[in-house]
């Protein structure tokens, strides 16, 4: 643990499945939606093979031995250059150990994550409604207003 911060930030291996799920918890409650993080997941075996990939990065936030936070990113091969940039596709932190620099200090291991493997930026998307999220990748990064579409599959 970080004697400073209270926290550590560790990057999540095969071995980890048990802190993943830990993490689903966080993921749920932080965005209201645990149905959708809890009533279908994942089991073990899928897990440790989504950990063990090359192109999936899980980095969790602990206090005292518990989850408070994490990052689930992609790291995307790009076609057009021989270089990758990295996808934060869920960002969280419990509610009772925000504005501590949790997020902030995830961020940064995942830049450092993604300076190791060579990727070129890391970028995140965020709802125009939350604007805590929005404060804080604009103290991060350079924002850009883009459109988002899903498109279904049947």
């Amino acid at each position: 643990m970080d004697t400073a911060t209270g926290f550590v930030i560790e990057t999540l291996s095969p071995r980890d499945s048990m802190l993943m799920d830990e993490l689903l918890t966080v993921f749920g409650e932080a965005f209201n939606e645990v149905d959708t993080y809890g009533a279908a997941r994942p089991g073990r075996a899928y897990m440790e093979r989504l950990l063990a990939s090359d192109t999936f990065i899980a980095l969790v936030a602990r206090k005292g031995g518990e989850v408070v936070g994490g990052i689930a990113a992609y790291e995307l091969h790009k076609f057009e250059q021989e270089r990758s940039e990295i996808y934060i596709y869920d960002l969280a932190v419990a509610e009772a150990h925000r504005r501590e620099g949790i997020a902030t200090a995830m961020i940064e291991s995942l830049k450092a994550i993604a300076a190791q493997r060579g990727a070129f930026v890391v970028y995140v998307q965020a709802d125009l409604v939350d604007t805590p999220a929005i404060e804080l990748y604009s103290k991060l990064g350079v924002r850009e207003d883009v459109l988002h579409f899903d498109i279904p599959i049947r």
